[in-house]
């Protein structure tokens, strides 16, 4: 991956952060890691674990952020979500869901648009 492209994927992170506390979420975790990848942000909003998959661009011409999220990728973040809490908490109940941050980028890698997509389905 290029050096512009992961500081691209940083300043997204680093704004999806931003606005997810602005909306009251609680960050648990970033970059979280397995084999095969990793969770970008977790997070709490309320009684409920996030799992937030943060997608970032300059400009549209592949089409908007959230469009580059696959049913492979929701699949990963879904089994990588429930060893997370596995690790987490144990068998304790949870309840969970998987977010998407779209975050539009202008070339000083500033938001023009942050969009958080609750509960993303495809």
């Amino acid at each position: 991956m290029s050096r512009t492209r992961v500081a691209r994927g940083e300043a997204g992170e680093r704004w999806a952060a931003r606005a997810l506390r602005a909306c009251g979420y609680h960050l648990l975790d970033q970059r979280w890691r397995i084999v095969g990848g990793e969770i970008d942000l977790i997070a709490r909003d309320g009684d409920e674990y996030v799992f937030v998959e943060v997608k970032a661009r300059r400009g549209d011409r592949f089409g908007t952020p959230e469009l580059a999220v696959t049913p492979r990728k929701l699949t990963f973040l879904a089994r990588a979500a429930e060893q997370w809490l596995a690790d987490a908490i144990g068998d304790a109940p949870a309840t969970w869901r998987i977010d998407v941050v779209a975050v539009e980028l202008d070339r000083r890698d500033q938001p023009t648009r942050i969009t958080i997509l609750q509960q993303f389905e495809l």
